[in-house]
């Protein structure tokens, strides 16, 4: 399906675009033609995500704010309708998780801190953008989610799965609700990516595990595959994973092995 070209000046938000997927999505939307503004809790992270836009020929405008907090989204997206104009593409890319996440050992306020920033503050940024949408006749929302919302995954522990499964609920509710409006959702399903939240495991990847990993620009192009299609197309769900997929490698049952006599009988 072909490309559709970008509007010159159109407006991407990109929550979380400090570092990882963000971060990556937040330079390559800038390459296809979108102005990008980049919002995350830490300045310096965004000046450099505002650098790298930049020195892709790109154009990007930082803008520090905590999704987790009401009036914090307000002023942001303020600021943005005032220097940049209506938002017409919102990433939400923020995403957290704890080291202790068994039941066990589950903390009340660790498990309410998950589910604010996995859950809560991408319908905080959602309701912001979807009036200027509405009134435009279009626009588009992608929710990096996860594997973990997709089918369950033990390792994610409760508080992580909990918040990311109730993604895919939630923008199937807006592609029900908004579709009638020209307004398009995806629920963007990766398996793991090699970015910091994977320091928060019990048991951190090794070097060699995290190689075979996705890399966050393989799932910025997947971004941009999905942003760049007709505005009458809607891609309501996207998985994606590596081919070495540790997670299927981990469960499954079966024992070959590429080169070992009889593989794949």
């Amino acid at each position: 399906m072909p490309r559709q070209p970008q509007d010159a000046g159109s407006v991407a938000w990109v929550i979380g675009a400090g570092s990882g997927i963000g971060q990556a999505t937040a330079v390559r939307l800038a390459g296809d033609g979108h102005v990008v503004a980049v919002t995350g809790r830490r300045v310096e992270q965004l000046q450099e995500t505002v650098r790298l836009i930049e020195e892709a020929g790109g154009k990007g405008f930082a803008v520090t704010a905590d999704a987790t907090d009401q009036a914090s989204v307000d002023d942001a997206h303020a600021r943005i309708q005032e220097t940049l104009g209506r938002v017409s593409l919102l990433v939400c890319s923020a995403g957290t998780n704890v080291v202790q996440r068994w039941w066990s050992d589950l903390d009340p306020g660790d498990f309410a801190r998950v589910v604010d920033t996995n859950l809560n503050a991408v319908t905080r940024c959602v309701l912001k953008v979807l009036p200027d949408m509405r009134a435009q006749g279009d626009g588009q929302i992608i929710v990096v989610s996860s594997w973990a919302g997709w089918r369950y995954m033990s390792v994610a522990g409760a508080a992580y799965g909990a918040s990311k499964t109730a993604l895919g609920v939630l923008v199937e509710s807006l592609n029900d609700q908004q579709g009638r409006y020209g307004i398009r959702a995806t629920h963007l399903v990766p398996a793991e990516v090699r970015t910091p939240i994977f320091m928060t495991r019990p048991v951190p990847p090794t070097e060699d595990e995290l190689s075979r990993m996705l890399a966050p620009e393989q799932i910025a192009d997947a971004v941009s595959y999905v942003t760049g299609l007709p505005g009458d197309v809607c891609v309501n769900e996207l998985v994606i994973s590596s081919t070495s997929n540790r997670i299927y490698r981990q469960n499954s049952a079966y024992t070959g092995e590429p080169g070992l006599a009889g593989e794949g009988e």
